[in-house]
């Protein structure tokens, strides 16, 4: 089976958030299993390929010059490397601000047209697209090919104005949404199959709080929409072969986790107090709840915890944490930034992990604390309800805690819970035990979406919206 694989992230090369890391881990296990899988990304930094060969594309003048180039990435392996005209930035997203580019539609639907154009050179099997940077790809594709779109937030959906819509070769009218123009909406009504990234957030954006405007088209999706939960890529999140780490260790085996601890405390300038340190490894927005944590610091002396944070992101949460590390620097350190090795300490030396998100299609942070047996703390939405059960609610079953209110009370009642478990040695140790001896890998949801390009490729989309050659016209 041949996939052509289209994302504007991919791990190590281009990485933002969580899309970069569930779109290498999947594509590392389908070609374990076998699969053919062509990752098309946008070449943003004109990387070095080895083996390199170059193809001109067949798209539309506003959409070109179009390149692709293909070839063996020393970080990455096997990719193909689109150039279209603006895709090259520092950033892929957004300007030093952090103000998103005011060309961002251009140069991501100039991407897509082009998806679509190596598409029709390489005639793949299954055609697969992820999120809004590549959803207008299915504008631009014949009926008659096999089709998969992956949403991994719907919280971002391209809009733009509605003058877009005259581009689009095919099935324009699915992409119109209030005289505007809204990609992700017309990939969901044109692809055969369409994948949310956890069970529980395939449920979320059927209901109206949770799809973004788009939840009567997820209804009327049927089983055309199925939730596959991400897995993490355990070849690089191991603690039993991790080279970042201090030490080395195993569910039968923790000793390393004690080093490990020492070794981050040493990192931000800590001595060991015993007190519990609650780390968090995250993108600073508003969706991850960063506010929502740094407002329970006002009662880590009385719980106790120590927080230590490492990421980037809005402003304005990075000020508030840069003021609670100047303010209380024995409870607090803050790394304004993303450091993969520090990422990987904070996940091994960290008692618990904080992840208190209002909304969180799947997350991946929760399993990677777990397989290093870091407890999570979370809130009950999207993916993390299919991850963590509540140790109290399910005392024989539970690896981490759970608030059902997504607010700064609820989340203080959770950590307040998880640090009095902690408190425990034994029943720490059954709670990390579970969380390290579960499954979190690629293999599983791997194998499910095999079946799902099997699926597509045997029984195509037949109802809903009818999409027909003869609408090259888009009426």
């Amino acid at each position: 089976m041949r996939i052509l694989f289209a994302s504007a992230e991919f791990a190590p090369l281009v990485r933002v958030g969580g899309l970069a890391e569930a779109t290498s881990g999947l594509v590392h296990e389908l070609r374990s299993d076998g699969v053919d899988v062509e990752v098309v990304i946008p070449d943003y930094f004109d990387t070095t390929l080895i083996d390199e060969t170059v193809v001109s594309l067949d798209v539309p003048d506003w959409a070109g010059p179009a390149v692709a180039r293909s070839g063996e990435s020393e970080l990455a392996g096997p990719v193909t490397l689109i150039s279209v005209p603006g895709i090259q930035r520092a950033n892929p997203y957004v300007d030093g601000d952090g103000n998103g580019w005011s060309d961002n539609p251009d140069r991501f639907f100039a991407f897509s047209a082009a998806v679509a154009a190596l598409a029709d050179l390489r005639s793949p099997d299954v055609v697969h697209c992820n999120d809004w940077h590549t959803a207008l790809t299915f504008g631009f594709l014949p009926d008659d090919v096999p089709t998969v779109f992956t949403i991994h937030t719907l919280g971002y959906q391209g809009w733009t104005s509605g003058g877009w819509l005259d581009r689009i070769p095919h099935h324009r009218e699915a992409f119109e949404r209030h005289g505007g123009t809204n990609p992700v909406a017309g990939a969901i009504a044109l692809a055969d199959r369409v994948v949310a990234v956890s069970p529980n957030y395939a449920d979320e954006i059927r209901r109206e709080e949770g799809g973004s405007g788009l939840h009567e088209e997820m209804i009327a999706l049927g089983d055309r929409l199925v939730g596959i939960r991400n897995g993490i890529d355990t070849g690089v999140w191991n603690p039993s072969t991790d080279d970042f780490i201090e030490a080395v260790y195993a569910p039968d085996a923790m000793v390393g986790k004690t080093a490990c601890r020492q070794k981050l405390l040493k990192a931000v300038g800590w001595v060991d107090t015993g007190v519990p340190i609650v780390g968090v490894v995250t993108r600073l927005v508003e969706q991850k709840g960063i506010d929502i944590l740094l407002d329970t610091v006002r009662y880590a002396e009385l719980m106790p915890f120590r927080l230590i944070m490492l990421g980037s992101g809005e402003k304005w949460l990075a000020d508030y944490a840069r003021h609670l590390a100047t303010e209380l620097p024995e409870t607090v350190a803050f790394h304004d930034g993303y450091d993969v090795a520090f990422g990987h300490e904070i996940f091994a030396g960290a008692d618990l992990l904080a992840m208190p998100s209002r909304f969180e299609p799947c997350g991946l942070a929760q399993m990677q604390a777990m397989e290093y047996g870091t407890i999570p703390v979370a809130t009950a939405v999207g993916g993390l309800v299919d991850t963590v059960i509540d140790a109290d609610e399910s005392p024989d079953i539970g690896n981490g805690f759970v608030t059902h209110s997504v607010d700064t009370t609820g989340f203080v009642d959770a950590l307040h819970r998880a640090v009095r478990a902690w408190s425990d040695p034994q029943r720490r140790w059954a709670i990390q035990q579970r969380g390290m001896n579960a499954d979190w890998s690629w293999k599983n949801p791997a194998r499910r979406q095999i079946e799902l390009y099997r699926e597509v490729v045997a029984s195509p989309f037949q109802g809903g919206l009818q999409r027909s050659a003869s609408d090259d016209a888009g009426g």
